[in-house]
């Protein structure tokens, strides 16, 4: 049950990077459950500052 629930997790952080590295909003966020969502914002937030320095791959 672990291991699944940290996959969960772990989808949720790199859908929520894609998102980010898309330039997308972080208010498209599709969970509503406050961890995996916090997961997903984590990502995002990741991505947003990876883009600042010029991490992107176009």
């Amino acid at each position: 049950m672990k291991r699944q629930k940290r996959d969960k997790l772990s989808r949720a952080h790199s859908k929520g990077y894609q998102a980010g590295i898309a330039g997308r909003s972080k208010e498209i966020c599709p969970f509503q459950a406050s961890e995996v969502r916090s997961e997903w914002l984590g990502g995002w937030r990741e991505a947003i500052g990876d883009r600042s320095i010029g991490l992107t791959c176009k």
